[in-house]
């Protein structure tokens, strides 16, 4: 769980994901529509993605993938996110991480 801690503060918006997930590709391009340039991590892709596949569900990402941080923060997967979009609170996350100016 250190490590995913860890990858998840190194930049203000970082997602989990796998190469075949599609809300994981949703949930990027919705963050980049707003201007931010998140770092993405493909577990499927990592030497120890099994590892830290597992340290996100102990985390309470179920499924696994998409995993999101904001300003070091985790958000929770998909469904945290598009509901912060849907009450207008996700572009102010991405302003507060300083990962989209105004």
């Amino acid at each position: 769980m250190d490590a995913v801690n860890r990858l998840g503060g190194g930049s203000p918006v970082v997602i989990f994901s796998k190469s075949n997930c599609c809300m994981s590709h949703s949930i990027e391009t919705l963050i980049r529509n707003f201007g931010a340039n998140p770092t993405v991590y493909k577990l499927d892709e990592l030497e120890k993605g099994k590892k830290m596949e597992k340290a996100l569900i102990q985390m309470g990402c179920n499924p696994s993938t998409p995993a999101i941080f904001i300003g070091k923060e985790f958000v929770g997967g998909s469904d945290e996110v598009i509901s912060l979009n849907v009450k207008g609170m996700l572009k102010e996350l991405l302003i507060k991480a300083n990962a989209i100016w105004v």
